[in-house]
């Protein structure tokens, strides 16, 4: 394959992204599926039209990323390999005209080489299983058994040769959602899969094209307490280039009853994994959503509190520190986001250039800054000139849970007393609407580094950059 986009690095300088052209790139997108509408028709070819023009529609709303499981074993004819080892032509071919789509529409992919919560429940039919042929003898031994290791990385090594010249490929989700359950209920391992199965990614490419992409490997956030040595392997691994993992928080994000909670659940959550990371590697949230509703539930949530409900994560992901606004799982039937969670990615996007990423050396400021009246809540980062606040009122939740917009909005005074003295600019942006509301020019110093009042109806971005 003919590389065209150019391949994603991580900044020097910053825990962002930004392209081997020196461009900054954001990861602006969410999770999809070779069997979800818009790409099954890649399926031996029926439809490739729809999938090129799902993708078209992406990039036209700045979506920059999916990601994707090269296989989705919930029915046996989308494996990748049957049998294991055999990698089925059909499949190779849906991700030839993938990748190829993709470049030619600007998007790139974060690939995972397994489905592994289908893995786990149709284990009796996964190619793996060895009472199936596969090396595996059972799923419990899936990151102890050689014989199984060898076969992963014999398919990593495929897909290296396959596709690994493309700038399409952003990056390796080495292992989707990484758990004890996989090695006989420990995490004794995890240092030493995670390092082999890197090696093997990293040295073939080099072999290839004489680098590599970057990796990273996901975990279930709620099981993170499960072993001590999970945040090790999943935030420091010296093998990875980024870290990642999944918001699913129980109660809040899993089976949200208003649109506030889960986005300060957000900004909480990545706190806590920011504080993690001990280096200057990027870290974003590659899955979350309304899991418990939808799966256990079997309720899809109101378009209006679900587009509002996106909206909102996404921008306290986004202000709290994250690469990008968090890749949603859809959970809705169909898997599919709707038009007005695209319209949010939009208003992101465009956000996105107010910030000079690749000198961002942010930390999360949640607890910093001070806000005036308490009723609005901020979630922020930042560091010596730059900042991103993010502000939500919590004092007009209506009954169905959603934010009132009808009222008089508060005017709200911030301190972001971590930025050095000097000349800023703001934007205040309407994250609904993706426009500037107003944009400010001030002088913080020393002893006045108040900004305001900013008059906040229901949400509202804020972009702080020092003037040059």
């Amino acid at each position: 394959m003919q590389a065209s986009l150019p391949w994603i690095e991580v900044c020097e300088n910053a825990p962002y992204f930004a392209a081997e052209s020196g461009n900054s790139w954001m990861p602006i997108g969410q999770n999809d599926a070779i069997t979800w509408p818009e790409l099954r028709g890649l399926y031996k070819r029926r439809n490739v039209a729809k999938a090129e023009a799902y993708l078209k529609t992406l990039s036209d709303h700045g979506i920059t990323c999916l990601r994707l499981m090269l296989e989705y074993s919930q029915k046996s004819h989308r494996d990748f390999d049957r049998p294991a080892g055999c990698f089925r032509p059909e499949m190779v071919q849906l991700w030839d005209d993938l990748f190829a789509l993709c470049e030619k529409n600007g998007l790139r992919i974060l690939l995972t080489p397994f489905d592994t919560y289908w893995m786990w429940v149709k284990w009796k039919h996964h190619p793996y299983n060895e009472k199936n042929g596969g090396p595996c003898p059972d799923r419990s031994a899936l990151l102890l058994s050689r014989g199984t290791r060898e076969a992963m990385k014999q398919r990593l090594c495929f897909a290296c040769e396959r596709w690994g010249s493309s700038g399409a490929l952003f990056a390796w989700d080495l292992w989707n959602e990484i758990h004890p359950s996989y090695a006989e209920d420990s995490a004794e391992c995890f240092e030493s899969f995670i390092a082999e199965l890197s090696d093997c990614v990293r040295n073939r490419e080099k072999e290839l094209y004489g680098r590599s992409h970057l990796q990273t490997v996901s975990v279930f956030g709620p099981h993170m307490l499960l072993d001590n040595r999970i945040p090790n392997s999943v935030f420091r691994h010296p093998s990875l280039d980024f870290a990642s993992t999944h918001f699913y928080e129980e109660g809040t994000i899993d089976d949200p009853k208003d649109t506030v909670a889960p986005a300060l659940s957000t900004g909480k959550l990545m706190r806590q994994a920011l504080a993690e990371v001990h280096d200057c590697r990027p870290f974003m949230d590659s899955e979350h959503g309304p899991i418990h509703t939808y799966k256990d539930h079997h309720k899809t949530l109101p378009e209006p509190f679900d587009d509002e409900y996106f909206r909102h994560i996404q921008w306290a992901h986004f202000c709290a520190g994250g690469a990008g606004g968090g890749m949603r799982w859809p959970n809705r039937n169909p898997h599919s986001l709707t038009r007005g969670m695209r319209k949010a990615q939009q208003s992101l996007a465009r956000f996105a250039p107010l910030i000079d990423w690749t000198d961002f050396r942010r930390r999360n400021w949640n607890d910093e800054v001070n806000v005036c009246p308490p009723e609005v809540k901020p979630v922020a980062c930042g560091d010596s000139r730059q900042a991103l606040v993010w502000l939500i009122r919590t004092d007009r939740i209506r009954g169905d849970g959603m934010v009132r917009r009808d009222v008089k909005p508060v005017p709200s005074t911030l301190s972001l007393p971590l930025l050095e003295p000097g000349a800023y600019a703001i934007t205040a942006w309407d994250t609904r609407e993706g426009q500037v509301i107003a944009e400010y020019s001030v002088n913080l110093c020393a002893c006045a580094t108040h900004i305001g009042p900013v008059p906040v109806a229901a949400d509202v971005a804020l972009a702080v950059r020092r003037n040059s």
